[in-house]
């Protein structure tokens, strides 16, 4: 009999819900393995390199680079940022790029995947600069995609360590195995709805604070500590509260979650590179050392590390990226994912339809 929530399978926990060829999350050797390259393997690949590695096969053609196509398809889903009107600007900013991902067109063809990554990058920098009364500024197809996101939102080109290091975001969080956005959206890809509709169904999925809207708190976690001396007292006074520690532990990783430190070293690249002082690194450094020591004593039957949210959040503030739009910068990078799962799930050809076991009141018999 197969496990259900009443065995104490929570949330799908332990069951294999598909079969895949583009991730492996092992939780217990905390390995990230993207289409049998490990993490380690794609530090100095760029987005478009990854893009690439998880679209292969699964499109008739695909170009050697995709750096042209995608340039093409950011000036392409410029044209819908007239949506962008006053009312819509005052909402956040995930909600300003899914309701202008909606007006792209459904599809399953190569230009459809190529726009929707082009979407979050082009839709975001424009509801950021629309919160500080600025105008969106036009994409710019002969630049690489991280490259052009930093112009769109800034204004001014980024340097390249800048780059480098958004860059290594975006490969970094490309894909993670079956996690609750990448689900969501295989099962409306299942539906044969098409791909904007499948990578809607992750950004909506992706927006919630338990998923993809946890990094922002950790900003708010680093200015409450504000000095490494007090790291250990204001996280105990928070856990004291009974508040949850950002950054630390995950469902899947039983030891540390290796993005973590993926991100970590392109942190240090850039703050060397960028001849920044890195007492925000050094104050993330002191919360991580008294967080892990602090849930050790408390919690010791369970295996709390650190996980992606800690340096996500420090390396989009040092790329200047405002707390509220985090989560649409990982969206930039996990629609490649999302893509890839959809069009895999519908060459598997099988509608998701999973059973539930009803244990509402039962009708009377009748008399």
């Amino acid at each position: 009999m197969s496990p259900t929530a009443r065995d104490g399978v929570n949330g799908l926990e332990g069951i294999v819900a598909a079969e895949t060829v583009l991730s492996e999350v092992d939780g217990e050797a905390g390995r990230l393995v993207i289409r049998g390259r490990s993490l380690d393997e794609l530090s100095d690949w760029t987005f478009e390199d990854v893009i690439s590695l998880l679209w292969s096969g699964f499109f008739e053609t695909l170009p050697d680079d995709l750096t042209a196509a995608l340039g093409v398809a950011r000036s392409e889903v410029f044209e819908e940022v007239a949506g962008l009107d006053r009312r819509l600007a005052e909402r956040a900013p995930i909600e300003v790029m899914r309701a202008l991902t909606a007006r792209l067109s459904d599809g399953d063809d190569l230009a459809t995947a190529l726009r929707l990554v082009a979407a979050p990058a082009v839709f975001t920098a424009a509801a950021i600069r629309a919160r500080v009364g600025e105008p969106p500024i036009h994409p710019d197809p002969e630049r690489g995609h991280a490259s052009d996101i930093l112009r769109m939102t800034r204004g001014v080109p980024g340097s390249s360590a800048e780059v480098k290091a958004l860059d290594a975001y975006l490969v970094t969080v490309a894909d993670h195995g079956l996690n609750a956005s990448t689900f969501a959206a295989r099962v409306t890809a299942s539906t044969l709805a098409g791909l904007t509709s499948a990578v809607l169904s992750g950004i909506s999925a992706l927006k919630g604070p338990l998923h993809g809207g946890a990094p922002g708190p950790v900003i708010e976690m680093l200015d409450g500590v504000g000095e490494a001396a007090q790291a250990r007292a204001w996280l105990e006074g928070a856990l004291d509260r009974g508040d949850r520690l950002m950054g630390f532990g995950h469902r899947v990783y039983k030891v540390r979650d290796p993005r973590a430190d993926a991100l970590k070293r392109a942190v240090r690249a850039l703050t060397h590179a960028s001849n920044t002082p890195p007492a925000r690194l050094q104050l993330a450094e002191a919360v991580e050392t008294a967080a892990l020591e602090i849930l050790r004593e408390r919690k010791p039957d369970r295996s709390l590390q650190t996980n992606v949210e800690l340096y996500t959040a420090l390396i989009l503030e040092a790329l200047a990226f405002p707390a509220s739009a985090f989560t649409c910068v990982f969206a930039m990078g996990r629609v490649a994912g999302w893509v890839a799962h959809a069009r895999e799930q519908v060459q598997g050809g099988r509608l998701i339809r999973p059973q539930s076991r009803y244990v509402g009141p039962v009708p009377r018999a009748a008399a």
